[in-house]
């Protein structure tokens, strides 16, 4: 039995699906219309100042506001400020922001990548549309729902809430699935370059290991002939193109590069202790998945034993695609890939991007009366099922929970504030905040043994809250400060992971130095340049509430640039380091 092509299969198996199925009796509307709608839907709900529940780690967002302000100020990043990750969601984030004033940020984080996805993707449910509208709905579905909802897979808290942290995870994640999807569906050749063009660019300008992730896949469609040699230099030459002139205008792609090359000396280690880890996070589509490539591998193993015989005998490019162009090879490389992403997250939609193939091998097995395709469709549900589900059981529960949450109080957070939890989470913040200042020596005592108070400090809510009420305490004791002295700190450093004191104050961000400012693993070291523009800084900031590892991880870091000034109390929860000559802040 000779085996047929990966696009022969898709073919015949998805018009049994939508001829035998009930489906196919439904009137559907066009996916393409289900798509316009909720992106127009996005954009009401933008309009409105909407107040989310408060999840773990939030404070990874205000790195977005941070950005937004500085891009606002005319930095650019990589130029003139250090990031984490590449420069596309901050410029998405920045212009939206200014879109939409009283917009969520959260969700502007979160559905600024329409604005990349949803083109390519609208080109792809065209296509595929005209062979099969249900297989157009079956793949547009998973994607609204993990563009659409600010959920993760993991799970770090008790109470219910959205996951401000991960963003630039999801951000990968769902581009990838664009990508997997038009590798797999797209059939117009023309329309795949420009969509591989489109995706790996904004991958690349997203997160390296997002662009990894994808080449590898792309390497993979290369040699089992989803596209050629002419489709890959032309895709090669047009991405090149916008990151020549990116280049040659700005120096921003060299400076890019350079911050990968620092990012890894940083984070140095072995690898394969990292693939068991993200394995293990995530055992239940691991496993399943396994499972699915074995059970596809020994169901076709007749159709594989030729393919391999067939190349062995004449090898050759064509012979490759027959051998490589299977749908278990497909299913194990995207895993692979997605495996290798994970290897660098702490939180994110971990291998949703393996949905398409999934549903690829679900068209081609469903209704065919194939000898273990009841075994291979538990396994796809297996496999497809558990991300999904977490991600709308959370944001169900999170949204249904809302229901009983107060709004935090505060006076100066504007739209970073727009949220809610539970009210023993509130009161709890507000209780620590009070005995973090009042027994600063312990905390001082527990960050001096390399600890925080506790092990998943930065995840808990009543942390996070707490962090805001700060901030908000923060604003009220510097503009009081400044009205009893007659000056104005006009440009705000903070000795913290996040500084959100620029965006809110309308003030300037210094220049050089890295934002997400994590001392361990994304700061690197300080040359001159930056040393010279933290020490013209108004005003650094350094926050008790509490004293932690980090914070003094990073004042010692910074502690050559406050040489001279002197320090100010702001309130029990902040210290502020001045110049000793504050003559030139009089208004």
């Amino acid at each position: 039995m000779t085996d047929r092509s990966l696009e022969t299969r898709q073919v015949q198996a998805a018009s049994r699906w939508s001829v035998g199925s009930w489906l196919k009796r439904l009137r559907w509307p066009s996916p393409l219309l289900l798509l316009a709608f909720a992106i127009l839907a996005c954009i009401g709900l933008l309009t409105q100042p909407l107040v989310l529940p408060l999840g773990p780690m939030y404070w990874d967002l205000t790195v977005y506001l941070d950005g937004a302000r500085r891009i606002a100020d005319g930095q650019q990043p990589l130029i003139d400020f250090f990031t984490p990750v590449g420069p596309l969601g901050y410029w998405l984030f920045a212009w939206l922001d200014g879109l939409f004033p009283q917009g969520q940020p959260l969700l502007i984080a979160q559905w600024s990548l329409l604005l990349v996805t949803a083109p390519p993707l609208a080109l792809v449910l065209r296509d595929l549309d005209k062979r099969s509208r249900a297989t157009a709905f079956a793949l547009l579905g998973p994607y609204l729902v993990f563009q659409l909802l600010p959920v993760n897979v993991e799970h770090y808290s008790f109470f219910p809430g959205f996951d401000g942290y991960g963003i630039y995870n999801r951000q990968v994640s769902i581009t990838l699935y664009v990508l997997v999807a038009a590798l797999v569906f797209l059939r117009d050749r023309r329309l795949l370059t420009g969509v591989l063009v489109w995706t790996m660019l904004a991958l690349l300008l997203i997160k390296i290991t997002g662009f990894l992730a994808g080449g590898l896949i792309c390497a993979f469609a290369l040699l089992a002939g989803r596209i050629d040699a002419r489709q890959a230099g032309i895709a090669a030459a047009l991405a090149c193109l916008p990151l020549l002139v990116l280049e040659i205008a700005s120096g921003m792609v060299s400076a890019y590069l350079a911050s990968i090359v620092e990012l890894i000396s940083m984070n140095a280690g072995g690898i394969l202790p990292r693939f068991l880890q993200a394995g293990s996070l995530h055992l239940d589509i691991v496993g399943a998945a396994a499972l699915l490539i074995a059970a596809l591998l020994i169901l076709t193993r007749r159709q594989l034993r030729a393919a391999i015989v067939g190349f062995a005998r004449a090898p050759g490019f064509a012979a490759s695609r027959g051998l490589l162009d299977r749908e278990s090879f497909w299913l194990a490389v995207t895993l692979f890939a997605g495996l290798f992403f994970e290897t660098q997250n702490t939180g994110g939609q971990a291998f949703i991007f393996i949905w398409p193939v999934l549903l690829l091998i679900l068209t081609n097995w469903l209704g065919g009366g194939r000898r273990g395709a009841v075994l291979v469709l538990a396994l796809v549900a297996a496999t497809a099922i558990p991300p999904l589900e977490t991600v709308l059981q959370r944001a169900a529960r999170t949204m249904l929970a809302q229901t009983g949450y107060s709004d935090l109080p505060h006076s100066a957070l504007g739209k970073l504030g727009q949220v809610s939890q539970h009210r023993d989470v509130i009161a709890r913040a507000q209780a620590m905040q009070a005995i973090y200042a009042s027994d600063r020596p312990t905390f001082e005592a527990i960050a001096a043994k390399g600890m925080l108070p506790s092990q998943s400090l930065y995840s808990e809510l009543d942390f996070q809250a707490g962090w805001l009420l700060a901030i908000d305490a923060g604003i009220a004791a510097i503009r009081a400060y400044e009205a009893q002295h007659g000056v104005r700190f006009e440009t705000i450093v903070n000795l913290n992971f996040a500084n959100a004191f620029p965006y809110l104050m309308e003030r300037s961000a210094v220049r050089h130095i890295a934002i997400g400012a994590d001392p361990f693993r994304a700061v690197p070291e300080l040359d001159g340049e930056t040393m010279a523009a933290v020490a013209d800084a108004d005003l650094i900031l350094y926050p008790l509430c509490p004293v932690t590892v980090a914070n003094e991880a990073l004042r010692e870091r910074y502690a050559p640039a406050m040489v001279g000034r002197r320090w100010i109390d702001l309130g029990p929860c902040w210290q502020g380091s001045v110049k000793a000559d504050a003559s030139v802040l009089y208004r």
